[in-house]
């Protein structure tokens, strides 16, 4: 990441609001270029320019920065180095390496502190999948090297570079910065390619071209699955007030989301919030492999007690190495949590700048900015011909839960996946929280193709217990007044059916062995049952059977259990659970015939 050989003026600090300078001197200086302020050199970025006068916001505490201090240009945009050795690490919102700094200056990272964010005297195995003379095209891949045991790391042309190579390196030990592959572009150009790129962090990757929503992102979490799902490349936001279970829903997809690769930004949450995150996801067991977690995982940690100007900039430091590993044909999820914080961020340093405050003190731009992040998910067609996605969930955290909030509102509009999580559910210990009210999911008729194949009425299936979790959201407002005594038992079978649904289906306990992931196949069968039990249930008391009947049926409570009892992929146990259902209710029925 070193500077241009152009010699480049220098400027000096005129004035310092909290993250923001303001420098003169800066002649030739562009929107978006890095600067290094001071004797300890910290690294900003250009947001404003005035004739030779450049607005600063600086990624480090200003404290100590005085007037007439110089700033010094690099004379390039902040950019991300991308390449093996992400996988694995934990950085901040500009890409220090926080586990390398660490390790050199203590547990209180000083500022002005700065490390490599990839290992540059690491050897990796590097094995070439290209030959001399050979024509590549951007995007294309011409060589790998075994990241983690997890994930192979695909080396790929640059964007905007294509032509015949000239010379590469046979397979062997290499480091990141050493040359491995030489390409001739049409010019006659020679460009030597390491196994390392840079990318501005605030430009979209390009990719081919756009591919439509054909699959889900399995998250193993019912609720999630079955009534909301996410599609692959879809984006989908997680409001709820503090105590919600807002980490702990974004933990659970990063562990169980059949997702290739995981970026993780924790973004301006509570400093022991975030901390619990960092030491539980090496912890966490990959259910795909057995070993950690963190072998497919990138970490980027910024609290709230970090400067804000990198709490702004880490949304888009993870949405670029995301799309980094899409392009090599990954499916890749990025829990942002929470973007609240990003908001405010961007309220902070948009006061400073004594810009026109919006909505709640918000800059004008939020949805502009808003907008900008999501559109970056989508199922995609590499520029080397692969198919790679990035989906994105991102957590909203709304003062006192009032979802009408600018950050809430807004994201509802670039979002097509709505998982509220309701407060009274978080504190009667019903978990996850989701709110079926309040929440919803636009690419349910998209994906119930897909869903067919485990259940070919899936989605009369899902629409049927919503029907119910709503008819009995309604009857509850009767029953607080009078009691469910003078409901007549087809209604009193809506709220056991309910309460069935909830227990046995949208409750789930992510620290049990068998509860913590539900495969579709499993997903779709405890639906089926559950509501072919409520559907002849309804029938046999049209008949005359007193609700009661049906409630001491043991089925109910095998119904309520299975989810703990019956393991994924134990389809004779499931076989057997229908098979007791149907017996019980024939019984039942022939008694009322």
């Amino acid at each position: 990441m070193s500077g241009t050989e152009t010699v480049l003026e220098t400027g000096e600090v005129d004035q310092i609001s909290g993250p923001l300078v303001v420098a003169s001197g800066m002649e030739g200086v562009q929107m978006y270029e890095v600067v290094e302020v001071g004797p300890e050199r910290l690294v900003g970025e250009v947001i404003k320019v005035v004739v030779d006068r450049a607005t600063i916001q600086v990624y480090e505490h200003t404290g100590g920065l005085r007037p007439g201090m110089e700033v010094q240009r690099t004379g390039r945009a902040l950019s991300l180095q991308l390449g093996p050795g992400l996988l694995g690490s934990i950085y901040d919102g500009v890409q220090h390496p926080l586990e390398v700094l660490r390790r050199e200056v203590g547990s209180f990272i000083t500022r002005g502190a700065k490390a490599p964010p990839l290992d540059p005297e690491r050897k990796w195995d590097f094995e070439p999948v290209v030959e001399v003379g050979q024509e590549l095209r951007a995007g294309q891949v011409f060589g790998k090297v075994q990241e983690t045991p997890s994930i192979e790391h695909r080396l790929l042309v640059p964007p905007q570079l294509s032509g015949r190579v000239l010379d590469i390196s046979p397979a062997g030990r290499r480091a990141v910065r050493e040359n491995v592959c030489a390409i001739e572009s049409e010019d006659g150009t020679r460009h030597d390619l390491s196994m390392v790129q840079l990318w501005p962090s605030r430009r979209p990757r390009p990719f081919g071209r756009r591919l439509g929503i054909v699959r889900p992102l399995i998250t193993g979490q019912r609720v999630l699955d079955t009534f909301f799902p996410l599609a692959r490349g879809g984006t989908a936001a997680v409001p709820g007030d503090f105590g919600t279970g807002k980490t702990i829903v974004q933990q659970q997809l990063a562990k169980w989301s059949d997702a290739d690769v995981v970026v993780f930004v924790g973004c301006g949450e509570r400093g022991n919030e975030m901390t619990d995150v960092l030491r539980q996801f090496p912890q966490m067991q990959d259910p795909r492999s057995g070993r950690s977690l963190m072998e497919r995982t990138v970490l980027i940690a910024n609290t709230s007690n970090m400067p804000v100007a990198a709490r702004e900039v880490s949304i888009y430091t993870g949405i670029t190495v995301a799309e980094y590993y899409r392009d090599m044909g990954y499916d890749v999820a990025l829990m942002a949590d929470s973007t609240s914080r990003w908001a405010e961020a961007l309220r902070e340093v948009s006061g400073r700048l004594e810009e026109m405050p919006a909505e709640e003190g918000f800059p004008a731009y939020l949805s502009t900015r808003l907008a900008q992040f999501y559109e970056r998910a989508g199922v995609v067609e590499t520029l080397g011909g692969e198919e790679g996605s990035v989906s994105i969930v991102g957590a909203v955290s709304p003062p006192a839960g009032d979802f009408s909030e600018p950050v809430t509102q807004h994201t509802t509009r670039f979002t097509r996946c709505f998982w509220a999580l309701d407060r009274e559910l978080a504190y009667a210990r019903h978990f996850p929280a989701v709110s079926w009210v309040a929440s919803y999911s636009e690419y349910a008729e998209e994906l119930a193709d897909w869903w067919e194949a485990f259940a070919p009425d899936w989605a009369e299936l899902r629409r049927e217990a919503l029907n119910v979790l709503q008819e009995e959201e309604r009857l509850q407002e009767i029953v607080k007044l009078v009691g469910p005594d003078v409901l007549p038992d087809s209604q009193r079978m809506v709220l056991e059916a309910a309460e069935l649904l909830k227990n046995g289906f949208l409750q789930q306990n992510a620290f049990d062995e068998v509860d913590t992931y539900c495969d579709p196949e499993k997903q779709a069968f405890l639906l089926r049952a559950i509501v072919t039990f409520y559907r002849r249930a309804r029938d046999i008391i049209a008949r005359g059977a007193p609700v009661m009947r049906m409630r001491e049926l043991g089925i109910v409570q095998r119904l309520s259990r299975a989810r703990f009892t019956i393991r994924n992929g134990d389809k004779e146990a499931l076989q057997d659970l229908m098979q007791d259902l149907t017996e019980q209710l024939d019984e039942v029925e022939a008694h009322y015939r």
